[in-house]
């Protein structure tokens, strides 16, 4: 990690779909495997994307259960339809990160990328009560398509955490 500099950007909002789920850290399978019904439904309803797929964190309770979202950027909103939703990242200055390696690895990035944070005097769209975090936006992206890399330590996958506004 010390070789990696985190950057911090300017995003615009961005429509995506997406299906919301309440899971331990332990059991995140369970939100991770939606992600292939998700985009599925979306070509079946033949929706563009605009991006990679990601899970965004709008809670995160090590030890308790998080609310997370398995998410695609789209270019149009189709009508949401079940457990499908559709909504808005929003805009701002985000601490991103790109990371090459295991998906296991991203808890000692995202410490990484906070504790640059720290050192550089930024404060997070987030508040915690009670041990539990609630984020504006916090995005975890996977860039590799596994059908293309099945290697999971060859993977590159952003973290892009939403700043407060200054």
């Amino acid at each position: 990690m010390s070789d990696v500099t985190p950057v911090v950007v300017e995003r615009t909002e961005q429509p995506y779909a997406f299906i919301r789920g309440s899971v331990r850290m332990d059991s995140f399978d369970q939100i991770a495997d939606r992600l292939g019904e998700l985009i599925g439904w979306l070509m079946a309803h033949e929706a563009e994307f605009a991006g990679a797929p990601f899970f965004r964190y709008n809670t995160v309770d090590l030890e308790g259960e998080s609310e997370v979202e398995a998410g695609m950027p789209i270019v149009s909103r189709p009508e949401p339809e079940g457990d499908i939703r559709v909504g808005t990242l929003p805009a701002g200055r985000y601490a991103t990160l790109t990371h090459v390696g295991h998906p296991d690895e991203l808890f000692d990035v995202a410490d990484a990328l906070r504790s640059w944070a720290t050192r550089e005097g930024l404060e997070w769209d987030m508040t915690e009560v009670a041990g539990v975090e609630r984020w504006g936006c916090r995005l975890e992206s996977h860039l590799t398509d596994p059908r293309v890399q099945p290697d999971l330590n060859k993977w590159v996958s952003e973290l892009a955490f939403r700043l407060a506004d200054q």
